[in-house]
This record gives structure tokens, C-alpha cells and sequence, in this order.
């Protein structure tokens, strides 16, 4: 019998995790199966619910249901428990385990697969959405000289500064607020992407040594990196990496195995672009 996972969510048929996760499982040589289950919007906790009652192991959660995961789980590790919102599920007896292994992926790409430190760098993260709020513990837990969280509604980026003040130097404000001031490190987590736009940034935030990355992906550079680029910037990567790595997270959370990613970033980077 195969432990039985999935990925959850609506729409569905883009994702890659069955790919990336039944690549892990024969690398790994585990027994497990992995599908796609596309749930109706006001039908998650009975989708959920109905894949336990068949075995159901563990499942990753994405858009919409993220902060109906994290109501829904009955335990959070700190990283989901602060982010607020829930992509992994492990089923133990009548617990609900949730848990954030977005940042965690955002961070292995750039440290392990793009060599880039964290520690001592100045950080800008743009965005202060479900998918920044679950990069900022990781990215402070590498203890970078600053993380700075620049969003178009100020208020929420201040928000979040005065939630994780206490884990490390953070501060906040809008995008032109840091007009004038340089980067080691610049991150897109707003939805700029999926709208073909680009964040309200100055291109005084990047220098010709700058990492420029972007949490979305595409079958072309985003307006982002292509905006970095004109920039001198010369080290551009998008979110290929880190949908991999938090991949890899959930693994070695179900099963304890942590899978070798770098060429499944090839595969699917070879199938973005074709």
C-alpha cells in the first residue's frame, strides 16, 4: 500500500508539485503516491477531510486556501504560526499538523543553489502579502544587517515590523522611503508579476552586485527582473527555485528524507521555457 499525498487547491491543474513530488519519491526510493485535488471554494475542510478518511498522509495547500489551512490545522509551527497562513499538512491520528515551508524554500534557493549569503546582507523585501509575511522569520533567522519591508499601503508593512521586531533588525515603510539606499538582496513578493507590472521601486535600490529575485516564475523574465537588468544588475533569479525547495521542505516533513532538488530545478526550468 502507498502513503497517499496531494496538493490541494483552485485552480489546479497548473501546479507542478505532483511532478516534483513524485520525482522526490523515486529519488528517494519511498512508497508513496501524490495527485492534484482541485476543491470548490467554500469546499476545502470537506476536501480535506474526505482525503484523510481515505489515508490521506499529508497534503500542500495553495491559492486560495492558505488562511483556511491555518484555521483549519489543530497544531502550527512557529513559521505558519506567524506567517498566518498554511501550505503543508501532516496528518498524525486526529491531529492536524500546519506548517510554512515558503520561506524556508525562499531561502535554501538563494543560500544553497544561488550561493548567496544572508547573514550581515541588507535585505528589501517588496510586498507585505501572505507570501512576504511567510519569508520574514526564515530571512531573519540568517541574521542579515537589515530586512527592510517596503509596501504600497504602508500601514501593513509597519504591521508587520511590529510583529517580528523582536526577531531581528527589520524595519518599514512604503517603496520611496528607501529611495536612495542600496541592497544586497532584493525580493518581489508582491503580485506586480502576475499583472505583467512592476512594484513602485527606485533604481537606486540595486548596485551591478545585487541578487535580484523574484518569487514568481514565467516562460520570460518578469517586468522585475527585467527592470533590475536595465539596472546593470547582473544576478537575476525567479521562483522556480524556491517552488522546488519549499517542496523539499513538505518531503522531509512527511518522511523524514530530504531530496536532492538541483536537478529537478533544471527539469522544471528546461519545461518553463519550452
Amino acid at each position: 500500500m502507498l502513503d497517499s499525498y496531494a496538493v490541494i487547491g483552485n485552480p489546479i491543474s497548473h501546479s507542478q508539485s505532483p511532478l516534483i513530488h513524485t520525482t522526490f519519491s523515486h529519488q528517494t526510493d519511498q512508497a508513496m503516491q501524490y495527485e492534484a485535488i482541485l476543491a470548490q471554494q467554500n469546499g476545502f475542510p470537506a476536501a480535506v477531510t474526505a482525503f484523510r478518511q481515505q489515508g490521506g498522509k499529508g497534503m500542500n495547500v495553495t491559492i486560495p486556501f492558505k488562511l483556511e489551512a491555518y484555521q483549519l490545522s489543530t497544531r502550527l509551527t512557529e513559521r505558519a504560526r506567524l506567517a498566518q497562513a498554511v501550505n503543508t499538512f501532516r496528518f498524525d491520528g486526529n491531529q492536524i499538523l500546519g506548517d510554512n515551508t515558503d520561506g524556508a524554500g525562499l531561502v535554501r534557493d538563494i543560500e544553497s543553489n544561488l550561493d548567496v549569503p544572508i547573514a550581515t546582507k541588507r535585505v528589501l523585501l517588496l510586498g507585505a502579502g501572505g507570501a512576504a509575511r511567510g519569508a520574514i522569520l526564515p530571512l531573519l533567522e540568517q541574521k542579515p544587517s537589515v530586512l527592510a519591508i517596503a509596501n504600497r499601503t504602508i500601514h501593513k508593512a509597519h504591521t508587520l515590523h511590529q510583529q517580528f521586531i523582536s526577531y531581528g533588525h527589520i524595519v518599514s515603510g512604503d517603496f520611496m522611503d528607501f529611495s536612495g539606499e542600496h541592497f544586497d538582496i532584493i525580493i518581489n513578493a508582491t503580485s506586480s508579476s502576475l499583472h505583467d507590472a512592476l512594484p513602485e521601486l527606485s533604481p537606486s535600490n540595486f548596485t551591478h552586485q545585487s541578487l535580484a529575485y523574484d518569487m514568481m516564475y514565467s516562460n520570460k523574465p518578469t517586468r522585475f527582473l527585467e527592470f533590475a537588468k536595465q539596472q546593470g544588475v547582473n544576478h537575476l533569479a525567479d521562483g522556480i527555485g524556491m517552488l522546488v525547495e519549499q517542496a523539499a521542505e513538505s518531503f522531509f516533513l512527511w518522511r523524514g528524507i530530504r531530496p536532492k532538488t538541483k536537478d529537478v530545478i533544471a527539469m522544471l526550468q528546461s519545461k518553463v521555457s519550452t
